[in-house]
């Protein structure tokens, strides 16, 4: 583990996470941050089912879901089920939830939605700039966008 690997994760035992309040600060620092902004079905399920598998895999991940992908964490959001599996990207986000994986919606969407904080799915937080950047900043962190 790389020393500023070895740093963050102290500083997450030690409560400071960064900045991070909400299930994001009691998770170690993610192998993984996936973004995913597409308003597509099929994408942000594919972005989901690999997300998935790295998890399986063994990997730390965190998600922040902006723009149209964002209303994936609104509680009544319903989209379509995808074959072969009859599973909704919605559904995969909240498998990946009870595997304690972080989900955030970018700081900006609720302010340009028609929605508040009350209408996310329990879990679901609200991204915070500095806490997202701090991220980014952690040597070994792979980022994929979708």
């Amino acid at each position: 583990m790389s020393l500023v690997r070895r740093l963050a994760v102290a500083a997450v035992a030690l409560g400071l996470g960064f900045g991070l309040t909400g299930p994001a600060a009691a998770q170690e620092p993610a192998d993984v941050y996936v973004i995913l902004t597409s308003p597509d079905n099929q994408t942000q399920g594919m972005a989901l089912v690999l997300t998935t598998q790295m998890v399986e895999q063994g990997l730390a991940a965190r998600i922040l879901l902006c723009d149209a992908a964002g209303e994936l964490g609104i509680a009544a959001y319903d989209p379509p089920k995808l074959a072969p599996r009859d599973v909704s990207p919605k559904d995969m986000l909240m498998g990946l939830m009870q595997r304690d994986v972080p989900v955030d919606v970018c700081a900006i969407f609720l302010p340009n939605s028609d929605y508040e904080e009350a209408d996310l799915v329990e879990g679901v937080g609200v991204a915070a700039p500095p806490d997202v950047a701090a991220a980014m900043t952690v040597q070994g962190v792979r980022w994929f966008t979708f």
